[in-house]
Formats: C-alpha cells, structure tokens, sequence
C-alpha cells in the first residue's frame, strides 16, 4: 500500500480523494464515527446547506468511486518498519505502507505512539503542507489545530497532504487540476 489513512472524517477523505485519483493505492480506516454527523454545514464552499451526515455518504461514495479503499476498522498501533510504517488493526491485521496520514480528531493517540509532539495549543507540530517531523508522516484536521478546526478547513489539510505525497512520488510538483470536456 501506498498510503494509509487514518480516520475518515473531511480532512482524511480529502486526502485519500486526491491520491486515488491521481492513481495512487490509498486505503482509509475508520468506523465513520466522526464528529460530522453531528454538524449542519452553513459555511462549506459549494453546499448552502447540509447536514453532516449527508455530507459523510457523500464524501465517502465519491473517495471509492475514485478507487480509495474504505476499511471499517480501528488502527490499534503504528510503527517504523524499514522505509515505511506497519498498521496494525485492532483485529490483530498487519497491513505495510509507505506513507501515513493520520486524521485522528481531537485525540491524537497514534500520532503520540510514533513520538509525535505537540504545540501549546495541543496541537501536533507540521509545515505547510501537514508534513510532521517523522518523514513520511502526516496530519491533518483537528488535531493540528484542535481549537480552530472546521471542516473545510480539515478538508484543505488533506488536500494539501495529499499533493506534497504526490509530488514526492513524481519527484515534481504536482497540481491537480481537471479541464471540462471540449
């Protein structure tokens, strides 16, 4: 695996949206528990108006329509294997990659496992573009800013993740961008 993905909330179905479209393999694993489903969205470009949930069915179908790989499942522990990272399930599963994002919300768990540490706000110290200080690790949402977290906001960290992955697998800098059909 390419990429994995922990947590399905808009910043890690962002993420995993730009790297399946761009082809490549990215799995997510959640249990769509997010704090989404208790929102009503006013301020997110592009929707007047929708409840959280919706939101989420909608999100979710067009990220595997995309050709991501939605796992419902809870990541029990994380650690450096080599040049990537083993995820290992709660049900014992061992799954390898070479990249992480972590979208965990307001309880950074995992991030803490691989000895990732936070800024006085409490949130998880990253750049630009949500690269942590453990290459090949990233975060994104919530947890980077647990007390200015939005979803769009989450959605652009994921976004932005998801490019600098992109970029670095092409050994160029990538924008996605999509023309209309002539």
């Amino acid at each position: 695996m390419d990429v994995v993905v922990i947590g399905d909330g808009p910043g890690g179905l962002s993420a995993a949206l730009f790297l399946a479209k761009n082809g490549v393999s990215v799995c997510v694993y959640g249990q769509d528990k997010t704090a989404m489903h208790y929102a009503l969205l006013k301020n997110y470009l592009g929707f007047p108006e929708i409840n959280g949930g919706e939101f989420q069915r909608i999100a979710r179908e067009q990220v595997e329509r995309l050709g991501a790989k939605l796992v419902n499942a809870r990541v029990d522990s994380l650690s450096r294997e080599g040049t990537g990272f083993r995820v290992t399930l709660e049900s014992g599963e061992r799954v390898e990659a070479r990249f992480l994002i972590l979208s965990e919300g307001k309880s950074p768990r995992l991030a803490q496992q691989l000895g990732l540490s936070s800024e006085g706000s409490g949130g998880l110290k990253v750049d630009i573009n949500g690269k942590t200080s453990l290459d090949g690790v990233y975060a994104v949402g919530r947890q980077v800013r647990p007390e200015r977290s939005q979803a769009i906001i989450s959605a652009g960290d994921g976004a932005a993740a998801a490019i600098d992955i992109l970029s670095i697998l092409k050994g160029a800098a990538v924008q996605d961008w999509d023309s209309p059909p002539s």
